[in-house]
């Protein structure tokens, strides 16, 4: 189960140590310290920051990783609520008073027709 907090995952810089899930991010951080050589070529998943996969083969990793439809649904659905919100959205402009009136100050204005 993907879910459980028990299950076991090979750590990415030794591959000996296996470690809890709910422990995974913390032995990490140690063991990347512990293994710079082996850091400086892995390359963490942008989708899910547990990922972590040789440089040569990131491209790959983010064509396949299962994680990435949850981040592009998130996106989806950012983007369908805004739109909604954008739909439903009163606008709450009104139009400065005016006090023009054109056809009035034309007929005040007005010089008669030249006429040849």
């Amino acid at each position: 189960d993907a879910l459980d907090p028990e299950r076991l995952i090979q750590c990415p810089y030794n591959k000996h140590h296996q470690i809890r899930a709910c422990r995974f991010p913390y032995h990490v951080v140690k063991c990347k310290k512990s293994y710079p050589e082996v850091a400086k070529e892995l390359a963490t998943c942008p989708f899910n920051a547990r990922h972590l996969v040789p440089r040569a083969d990131l491209c790959d990793h983010l064509t396949k990783c299962n994680d990435r439809g949850f981040i592009e649904q998130d996106i989806v659905n950012q983007s369908s609520d805004f739109q909604r919100k954008q739909m439903n959205a009163v606008s709450t402009w009104q139009a400065p008073p005016c006090d023009e009136d054109w056809e009035k100050d034309s007929l005040e204005h007005s010089e008669p027709p030249f006429i040849w």
